[in-house]
């Protein structure tokens, strides 16, 4: 299969298979592809979809983004994971309006330069909302080249890396940019799929080499896996007499940057030294443990529920510039760690 082929035959495919109807393609603006494609960054798109609806009413222009609290941003992320996209996707709205007037810049390399876009969010961006030429090689394109050229080993080793450009740039076409970056997209996602991939109904079994010597199942090959550490944390429930629970927010970068978490400590003896307040360790309740799991670390969660009657000592922390009483009953709208929102909701309904 020659390059003009490849494209061609992925375009067919696309024009009576792929996903025509994504919210995001209603109005192909470089703003809207933007967000989409950072949330859509290790992230589905039926996950996606309710998120950047979502935001679209909230920000509906890059100006409104910018001008937005962060803990309104990540109020609206919540739940979404990979909290940095959201800081990011905040600082980028600001440098866009504020630098370039609120238009995306027009080149993969001057679109590089804003925090979290990398070359492949990049071409993305300049392909699907100009219709310019740029290639992108997310996972699911990885995976169909992967394939199709019968890469061995992990596709994300510099060698395999380098090769996987190449041949993305070399197949991606002249005209109908826009729609061929969104069929690699749409073919990896629903044909070339981890496992199981739907080779009878690829426009590209022919030239697949995966296909042709029966390794489809087995490339491109995983990551070489690492042992994952375990950690282990206290996090506490601290109720005051009106029913709210203290808060903390996290510092701005870092796990859960920006968001707002439990008090935590190793030790049930340090929470009084750990919080400022009367924290009575014999009367603290233990409740179901929960794991969560990011990309390097486990971090398995004891939550601790504490009741509170004193409060002087309560208004005091409310003073602190980076805690807050949350009202299980009026929640506000502040960005929370995916596991604090789990347990204040666990906590709201009992």
């Amino acid at each position: 299969m020659t390059t003009d082929q490849f494209s061609t035959a992925v375009l067919d495919w696309f024009d009576q298979h792929g996903r025509h109807d994504l919210p995001w393609q209603a109005n192909k603006t470089a703003y809207f592809t933007w967000l989409s494609e950072i949330m859509l960054q290790q992230t589905q798109v039926s996950t996606v979809i309710p998120y950047f609806e979502r935001f679209r009413e909230q920000f509906p222009t890059v100006e409104d983004l910018a001008a937005a609290e962060q803990d309104e941003v990540l109020h609206l992320w919540t739940g979404l994971g990979y909290y940095a996209r959201a800081r990011n996707l905040h600082k980028t709205a600001k440098i866009v309006s504020h630098d370039f007037g609120g238009q995306f810049p027009d080149s993969v390399d001057a679109l590089e330069q804003l925090p979290g876009i990398g070359r492949s969010t990049a071409g993305a961006i300049l392909s699907i909302s100009t219709g310019k030429r740029a290639a992108i090689l997310d996972g699911n394109v990885k995976r169909v080249l992967a394939r199709y050229y019968a890469i061995e080993g992990w596709p994300g080793t510099t060698e395999n890396m380098k090769q996987l450009w190449q041949f993305a740039e070399q197949n991606t076409p002249h005209q109908r940019v826009a729609d061929y970056t969104q069929a690699m997209m749409d073919m990896g996602a629903t044909l070339c799929t981890r496992s199981k991939p739907a080779c009878l109904l690829c426009p590209l079994t022919s030239g697949c080499q995966a296909r042709q010597q029966g390794s489809e199942n087995e490339l491109p090959a995983s990551k070489p896996k690492k042992a994952i550490p375990v950690k282990q944390t206290l996090m506490l429930l601290i109720e005051n007499d009106t029913g709210q629970i203290l808060l903390r927010q996290r510092p701005p970068t870092g796990i859960w940057g920006g968001l707002w978490s439990l008090p935590e400590t190793s030790d049930l003896r340090d929470a009084e030294h750990e919080t400022g307040l009367p924290v009575d360790a014999d009367s603290a309740t233990a409740l179901t443990p929960i794991r969560h799991t990011f990309s390097h670390f486990h971090l398995d969660i004891t939550p601790v529920h504490i009741e509170l009657r004193d409060n002087d000592l309560t208004n005091s922390v409310m003073e602190q510039p980076a805690t807050l009483w949350y009202n299980l009953r009026q929640p506000q709208k502040i960005g929370l760690a995916a596991p604090v929102k789990k347990l204040l909701g666990k906590l709201k309904t009992s």
